[in-house]
């Protein structure tokens, strides 16, 4: 006779993957309305590739010389927290979830969902510029941004985590300090 039993790793790997589910399906039917859905919509798509990040440090170095060398400093850390998330998503290779009955709201310039660049570039964006920004809003910027994407339907909560850690720790070493 086989056994059936369930080796303890592959237990916490099936459970793991069955809350991110849960999550996502939490996250893409919970406080929809066609309005809120545009909205979202509009913003997350600011956080394509980092863009918003990138064009508010672009600005901030422009526009106040006095504090160029940290603007430019925290606005490298945001780009590099893109690049190196690119890198592990093509070595990772996790598909974007896919639920019949709930389809993305967004489209994507990939199918590869793991880590989130939206949330690993907003978690730079909150650690990077912190000292030459309004510390509440940007962190509520960053928040939205990083949750649209799972509103959205175009991650599971774990792509997100995965990213909020690689942003925070890369927009560390570009503190604007």
């Amino acid at each position: 006779m086989a056994s059936t039993r369930v080796r303890p790793r592959e237990a916490v790997a099936s459970r793991l993957a069955a809350l991110d589910l849960a999550g996502l399906r939490v996250a893409r039917t919970l406080g929809h309305t066609p309005g809120g859905e545009r909205a979202v919509r509009a913003y997350s798509t600011l956080g394509q590739h980092g863009a918003l990040w990138l064009a508010l440090g672009a600005a901030g170095a422009a526009l106040d010389p006095a504090r160029r060398p940290r603007w430019r400093r925290a606005t490298l850390s945001i780009a590099v927290a893109y690049g190196v998330n690119q890198a592990i998503k093509l070595a990772v290779r996790r598909p974007r979830p896919q639920l019949a009955e709930l389809p993305p709201l967004i489209g994507t310039p990939t199918q590869l969902s793991f880590p989130s660049a939206h949330a690993a570039t907003s978690a730079a964006a909150v650690h990077a510029f912190w000292h030459l920004l309004p510390w509440v809003p940007l962190r509520g910027a960053a928040f939205a941004m990083t949750l649209s994407r799972l509103y959205l339907g175009v991650h599971y909560p774990s792509d997100i985590v995965a990213g909020v850690l690689l942003g925070a720790t890369i927009g560390r070493m570009g503190d604007s300090r």
